[in-house]
């Protein structure tokens, strides 16, 4: 194997993720309660594995392919099953809880929040993933980088202000702001990056628009952005360039659950990278379970390698994704930006708990996204989903970006659009400007209401 090839930078990830989850699965996961219980005799298997001489009869990739024939899956359902039974953290605590110092939670947006505890060698470590993070992205020190949200409970913000501070930028935080008082601090400070959702991106451009601010006289160069898939789309990407002139968008996305897992190519917009220095990453076909084939879409999955105070095993993300190589024994060219790191081509394509079916066709929120930010003139919109019988149909409501004297229009442009790209008719109406709500986090544009009908 040629040092500096394809297959060597590959081994090398391997090696150390192989290292990295032998050292979780011989000193971490024995005094964890949770996985105690859940692996019962399997543990004992798993750690048989990562003996010296077992691990000197085989490479790093045949023994990951072991540990993923062998462990099973781990779902948020027993998380949060785990965490009402044994409230309020649960048992998944490798460690005594006087040796945690960070407490979290999830948005509670797809269901229960979780509470998330964390050492502080594990809050360093996905510290560093964030560095990482900015640093894919260009930001540097003397960067001056505004957060454009409210700091609460949920982890991004935490991670993101502090990792930051320690790459050397000026902090600028916006909690407790609203958005012009934002887009003001923006101009005074004349803050380069700005880290927020792409929602809320669109709703800082429509602010400035309706107050006679000029963002194209702006610094910001980089929009930070995460929470929805939005930031790998081409028609969200598009029209966040054309409202924050000179403004990169730069993905990511990460989870309460796991950390910081990726973040955007520098050299190619809408293809995240993993962090494989501290995730052990899989793509699976989420009806079988089994690996999904090359350049099949499927649903992510994690193991924490470098969260080992409440880590987790082989963890369904619930993000459908699509790898750009296949197999772990594959070993790709390396991407156009020099890393190995496993490439997912369109960033996260979906949620596997978002797909609803309207007349035989799977349709995703994101594919919506896609084909509503594409027609210009839409300020907003919100998707209504009426399941009847069993039978999911769902309506349009858009709102335009400004009165106009044909406002019917939109509303037709949007219709035939989603028609050509889902074969599918869905009445769309148009809605006065203003009317419909405008999100600071991740956006609630599908609402679920009853039957008018009274079915059931």
């Amino acid at each position: 194997m040629a040092e500096g090839s394809p297959s060597a930078a590959r081994a090398a990830i391997q090696a150390r993720q192989w290292e990295q989850l032998s050292g979780l699965l011989t000193t971490s996961l024995p005094g964890n309660p949770f996985y105690t219980k859940k692996l019962g005799p399997l543990a004992e298997a798993l750690q048989a594995r990562v003996s010296p001489k077992d691990a000197a009869a085989r490479s790093a990739a045949e023994q990951l392919a072991e540990f993923s024939r062998l462990a099973p899956f781990t779902t948020k359902a027993e998380i949060v099953a785990d965490q009402l039974e044994h409230p309020p953290y649960g048992t998944n605590l490798s460690f005594p809880l006087e040796r945690y110092t960070r407490c979290h939670q999830t948005s509670g947006t797809t269901g229960t929040p979780l509470r998330w505890l964390d050492t502080s060698d594990d809050w360093n470590a996905m510290v560093e993933d964030w560095v990482t993070v900015y640093r894919a992205a260009g930001v540097k020190r003397g960067d001056r980088v505004l957060f454009a949200f409210s700091f609460g409970p949920f982890i991004g913000f935490w991670l993101a202000f502090e990792a930051a501070e320690r790459l050397g930028a000026l902090c600028l935080p916006g909690g407790g702001l609203g958005s012009l008082a934002r887009l003001r601090m923006i101009l005074d400070h004349a803050a380069t990056v700005v880290c927020c959702t792409p929602t809320y991106a669109l709703r800082l451009a429509e602010s400035a628009a309706e107050h006679g601010i000029a963002l194209d006289g702006s610094s910001v160069r980089t929009l930070l952005v995460a929470g929805e898939p939005g930031g790998s789309l081409p028609a969200v990407r598009e029209r966040l360039a054309r409202l924050w002139p000179g403004a990169r968008v730069f993905d990511h996305h990460g989870m309460t659950e796991t950390g910081p897992v990726t973040h955007e190519c520098p050299a190619c917009p809408g293809v995240l990278h993993v962090l494989e220095s501290s995730f052990y990453a899989e793509v699976i076909d989420p009806a079988t379970g089994e690996a999904a084939p090359a350049g099949a879409s499927g649903e992510l999955v994690l193991t924490t390698l470098s969260r080992q105070g409440s880590p987790l095993l082989r963890y369904r993300s619930g993000d459908l994704v699509r790898a750009a190589f296949g197999p772990l024994e594959d070993a790709p060219p390396p991407c156009a930006c020099g890393r190995s790191e496993l490439a997912l081509a369109g960033g996260i394509l979906g949620r596997t708990d978002d797909m609803i079916i309207v007349r035989g066709v799977n349709v995703f929120p994101s594919a919506v996204e896609e084909i509503v930010r594409g027609v210009d003139g839409v300020a907003e919109y919100q998707v209504t989903v009426t399941v009847a019988r069993g039978l999911a149909e769902m309506a349009l409501r858009v709102e335009p970006s400004a009165p106009g004297p044909n406002p019917g229009g939109i509303a037709r442009q949007v219709q035939e659009a989603l028609q050509a790209a889902l074969s599918l008719r869905v009445p769309v109406v148009t809605v006065p400007p203003g009317t419909l709500p405008r999100f600071e986090l991740k956006a609630r544009r599908w609402v679920t209401v009853p039957d008018p009908g009274g079915g059931s």
